[in-house]
C-alpha cells in the first residue's frame, strides 16, 4: 500500500506546533510535504491555505492539515479551493464525525487554544477514520455540486 502523503501547512499563530506535528506525523509513517511557513513572523494564512489545500485537491497529498491561531481562518480559505472539503476540529469525536459522515480532506487545528498533545488526539482520529458512505455518500455529492452552481 502507498505512503499516505500529508500536507502540511501554518500561518504564525500554528507554527509553534508545525514542526513537531510534522515530526509526530513522520513517526507515525505519513509522508508530509510542508508548505510552510517557516517561522513565527507575521503571514497572511490564506496564502498557505492555499498552497495546501491545492496539492490536496490535485491529489498530490491525500490529506491536509492546516494550523492557525484558531483553525477557523485556515477551514474558509482551504474551502475556497475547488475538491476541498476542510472541517475546524476541536475534538478526537468531531474528527471522527468529520470523517465518517462529511468525508472531510483537510483537518484544521488552533495552535493557540488547543494543545499539541490535544491535536496529535485530534488527528490520530481523523487520519485513522473512514468515510461510511451509506447515506452520507449522496449528501457530500450534494455538497461538492455547490461548487458547480455559480
Amino acid at each position: 500500500m502507498a505512503q499516505i502523503r500529508i500536507a502540511l501547512a501554518s500561518d504564525h499563530g500554528g507554527f509553534g506546533q508545525k514542526d513537531d506535528l510534522k515530526l509526530w506525523l513522520e513517526s507515525q509513517g505519513f509522508a508530509v510535504d510542508d508548505f510552510g511557513c517557516d517561522d513565527d513572523s507575521s503571514v497572511d494564512y490564506p496564502d498557505y491555505a492555499k498552497l495546501a489545500a491545492r496539492a490536496v485537491a490535485q491529489g498530490d497529498d491525500d490529506y491536509g492539515v492546516l494550523i492557525c491561531g484558531t483553525g477557523i481562518g485556515m477551514m474558509i480559505a482551504a474551502n475556497k479551493v475547488r475538491g476541498i472539503r476542510a472541517a475546524n476540529l476541536t475534538s478526537p469525536e468531531f474528527a471522527r464525525l468529520s470523517r465518517e459522515h462529511n468525508n472531510a480532506n483537510v483537518a484544521t487545528l488552533s495552535g493557540r487554544f488547543t494543545s499539541l498533545e490535544d491535536n496529535k488526539k485530534i488527528l490520530e482520529t481523523f487520519l485513522g477514520t473512514e468515510f461510511s458512505g451509506d447515506r452520507h455518500t449522496r449528501r457530500v455529492e450534494k455538497i461538492m455540486s455547490i461548487e458547480n452552481e455559480e
